[in-house]
């Protein structure tokens, strides 16, 4: 038997269980236990043009006669900076203090050697991020939660919108929503709804604007939150959404408030640009199933809302680089017919050959242009979808960017969509960044296709090019990015800067750009004096709004930049972001937030940190149960540890099982792919005889090692935790815990007390199942199962266990005959030149679905 070194698990201090009495509870995500009332929760939005101030309060007291210890637990936007916390216990605040991330980490550190943990706050989702903080508080005691953030809201098909995570779980006497909205451009229009909004609840949204005021409240009392007349469950669960417009009676907008300025630039009714699109898909065999299904209906929902003055290809990436045709055609009904038949015949193969894909994206475009097959007055854009690494032709990704960036000139934005958690998200959104565009995740759910045409939907409307706004520059200091490849139908431009002279108050701006029949180009004249007239109505105005709102956008694009830098460009950048976001108190991913604590009870200091798609920084979020297939039949047939090993041939409908009669602290090698530099390496576990030599024990796998050593990381996993090791870090959790953890080349999902799923770098996936016995049963105990999902991403030289069994297998069966029990015949197996006596058992459910398969079992001692 080959033994093999497993990682040693450290238990984290990110995964320390909490002891004694505690309640949870949060503002939109939020389970009282224990006596722990919640009885007031607000959110206080005010809006100033476009820049949204949120302040969430929440407050509860201790209704039991010991302390307790209670979560504060808030989801806010991911396009949001926190800017301020505070918890107010007894009539004493305890603030948050931003600081430096390095201090801050040096902080937690200290308090970690203290023996305390300091709770890393860190998590993301979709479309919000999870700020998390705890504290004891004593009997009859009250505390008071705030939390305030800041952002910018974007305007999109035509619309600002604020997002609002509702989630109480309980029902609460005070809760209450408030939006107020100043626009001094004049309000068109004002919605506001909830997933979870009824027709009762719908008449408790109260929504009225007139001018440049609006304001939406929605303050439903204990009886309307109820689920039914008599139920203790809260029908607010979900997501609040309030979108708005404004009047346009000009291309533009210019305020001008304390030696600052804000430029807002959305012209209407301009005749559309012509577009020439090419979707660059990766069609590498990782993409099969689901992936690829998602992306054909995607597409073909794409090609529905093709304009026919447009001009499109498709061009495939597996191992090798097809087209569907040679150059762009325009997208007449009878190429459209076409385009849909090609397109619902994709299928996957190969590796992923992303240089080439790309490279001929571009060349393709280049050849348009220079041959005068497009309209000269026309949009090019490249739309790239891949869910793996590059690992054909050139697979470096530094050279990658450099190649593309060379041959774009910044003449067409590339879009880059990465599928899933196996992608290097770092690298496409630099290669994204660089060449005018962005990259978006595609998370891998039930609406990916969804997803897919949304992101679609933003830039199918293209109606200037080339867009240019100029400010004097001897007046201008700290400008944001003035200069646009594209505008899109139903977005806005917004620029910001400040005046060198504090006192200058008028300010001429010169806009250009491209339009479809042609050029733009008009002048605006601005000063403050007719900005202050405009705000004369506004009561509830923060004065330095238009500074802040600079200081957002700033600190946002110039960590865009930071993304792609290096040396010491990458430096200077750092260190301007880091000075803006200690001066206006923005929680960015420079900075942390040290949250203090009254230091009885146990009471420990916390950090919260800013999250950043697709860097080398753990997120933990609550995940539903994935949607993946678990590859194990049916439980009756595990708990007693035989067989261990199970072998679909599905090419036979047919299936292997063997189990391994080796004692109990025995290493296995299950997997080891020297290709890949994947291991998976098993401890075996007996049952709880103390005198093992009665008989030979059941065995099972207690501890289960799974490293890559081209990443360096290893991960390991007991009945009791799951321990994460990323060179000389680690993290821990338990299986309590219910986590999505994501990091540049792993992908890692808890599901509570029941199973984890893990990738890395794009290759295999492993699911471990946590298999749960009667605690006091007088001889089994808790053990782990693991299943192997995509395992043809392994190569060739795999070994091991288990890995010699994911090449093709083949095997014949002879002289089948009656057994000792006339239900479980006997036969000879011949496999790998070896004749084996086998017993058909039974037969059981596919390992991946539910069609009913034969079994051959054998019993073997490997040593």
């Amino acid at each position: 038997i080959e033994k093999a070194n497993l990682p040693n698990p450290v238990l984290s201090p990110l995964s320390r269980s909490l002891s004694g009495t505690c309640s949870f509870f949060s503002f939109f995500n939020l389970q009282v236990v224990n006596g722990i009332e919640i009885y007031s929760m607000k959110i206080d939005s005010k809006v100033t043009s476009r820049f949204a101030r949120n302040v969430i309060t929440s407050r509860a007291v201790n209704r039991g006669n010991v302390h307790k210890e209670v979560f504060f637990d808030v989801e806010l936007p991911k396009t949001a900076f926190i800017t301020n916390f505070s918890m107010t216990i007894d009539g004493v605040t305890y603030p948050g203090n931003i600081k430096e991330k390095e201090a801050a980490k040096q902080e937690y550190e200290k308090a970690v050697s203290k023996g305390q943990t300091a709770g890393l706050v860190k998590a993301s989702g979709r479309k919000t991020e999870k700020f998390t903080v705890s504290v004891n508080i004593a009997a009859a005691s009250k505390v008071t939660f705030e939390l305030t953030y800041e952002e910018l809201l974007k305007r999109q098909f035509g619309k600002y919108e604020m997002f609002i995570k509702v989630k109480p779980k309980q029902l609460v006497k005070d809760f209450e929503i408030d939006v107020s909205i100043f626009e001094p451009q004049g309000i068109t229009e004002l919605e506001a709804e909830g997933t979870f909004i009824t027709n009762d609840l719908q008449n408790v949204i109260k929504k009225t604007f007139s001018d440049k005021k609006g304001h939406i409240s929605f303050k439903p009392t204990l009886d309307q939150q109820r689920t039914c007349a008599n139920c203790s469950q809260s029908l607010l669960d979900g997501d609040f959404t309030v979108k708005y417009d404004v009047k346009r009676t000009t291309p533009d907008n210019l305020q001008i408030v304390n030696g600052y300025f804000v430029h807002f630039f959305a012209p209407t009714n301009l005749p559309q640009l012509p577009k020439n699109i090419i979707f660059v898909i990766d069609i590498s065999g990782s993409m099969s199933g689901r992936e690829i299904e998602q992306t054909r209906e995607a597409l073909l929902k794409i090609l529905d809302d093709i304009r026919d003055d447009d001009f499109l290809n498709f061009i495939l990436f597996g191992s090798d680089v097809h087209t569907w045709k040679e150059k762009l055609i325009r997208a007449t009904p009878e190429n459209l017919d076409e385009a849909r038949k090609f397109v619902r015949g994709i299928d996957t193969e190969g590796m992923t050959n992303l240089y080439g894909g790309i490279m001929k994206g571009i060349e393709m475009l280049n050849a348009a242009h220079e041959e005068n097959v497009v309209p000269k007055r026309s949009a090019s854009i490249i739309i790239m979808l891949t869910d793996g690494q590059p690992n054909v032709g050139i697979s470096d990704t530094q050279d990658i960017r450099a190649h593309v960036k060379k041959a774009t000139e910044g003449k067409y934005p590339l879009y880059n969509l990465g599928f899933g958690y196996g992608v290097d998200y770092g690298f496409l959104e630099k290669m994204a960044l660089e060449n005018k565009g962005l990259a978006r995740r595609i998370y891998p759910d039930s609406d990916s296709a969804l997803q897919l045409q949304g992101f679609y939907d933003e830039v199918s409307n293209p109606m200037l090019m080339d867009v240019e706004l100029h400010y004097p520059e001897n007046e201008i200091a700290g400008l944001t990015k003035n200069s646009f490849k594209h505008f899109y139908d139903g977005s806005e431009i917004v620029v910001a800067g400040r005046f060198v002279d504090i006192n200058q108050n008028s300010l001429t701006v010169d806009v250009k750009g491209e339009g479809a029949n042609d050029a733009l180009s008009f002048t605006t004249q601005q000063d403050a004096e007719q900005t202050a007239k405009a705000f004369q109505e506004q009561e509830y105005i923060f004065g330095d709004y238009i500074e802040r709102l600079w200081a957002y956008l700033t600190i946002e694009q110039l960590l865009e930049k930071r993304t792609a830098a290096t040396g010491e460009e990458k430096e200077n950048l750092t260190a301007e972001v880091l000075d803006l976001s200690l001066k206006y108190k923005f929680v960015t991913p420079l900075t942390s937030m040290v949250v203090t604590k009254p230091e009885d009870y146990d009471n420990q200091a916390g950090i919260a940190d800013k999250m950043t798609e697709g860097i080398d920084i753990f997120s933990f979020a609550l995940s539903k149960k994935p949607n993946v297939p678990l590859m194990y039949p049916k439980r009756k047939a595990l708990f007693d540890g035989d067989p261990h090993f199970i072998i679909s041939v599905p090419q036979k409908e047919d299936a292997i099982c063997f189990n391994i009669n080796e004692k109990p602290g025995d290493v296995l090698s299950l997997i080891n792919d020297p290709v890949t530099g994947i291991t998976v390496n098993g401890e075996l576990i007996g049952d709880k005889r103390a005198n093992s030599d009665t008989k030979t024990q059941n065995t099972y796998f207690g501890k289960l090692g799974i490293a890559n050593k081209h990443l360096n990381l290893k991960v390991t996993v007991t009945s009791e935790k799951i321990t994460i090791q990323n060179g000389n870090e680690k993290t821990a959790f338990t299986w309590l815990d219910s986590v999505t953890l994501q990091q540049e080349g792993l992908t890692l999902i808890i599901n509570r007390e029941k199973n984890l799923v893990l990738s890395m770098g794009g290759g295999a996936s492993f699911v471990i199942v946590l298999h749960q016995v009667w605690k006091k049963h007088p001889l089994q105990q808790d053990f782990l199962g693991l299943y192997t999902l995509k395992s043809h991403k392994l190569s060739e030289q795999t070994h091991g266990l288990l890995g010699q069994f994911f090449h093709p297998i083949d095997f014949t069966i002879l002289e089948i005959h009656p057994g000792s029990d006339p239900k479980k015949p006997d036969a000879t197996m011949i496999i790998k030149n070896k004749e084996l006596t086998v017993t058909r058992p039974r037969k059981f459910h596919q390992l991946w679905g539910t069609v009913p398969m034969q079994l051959w079992a054998q019993h073997f001692n490997t040593a």
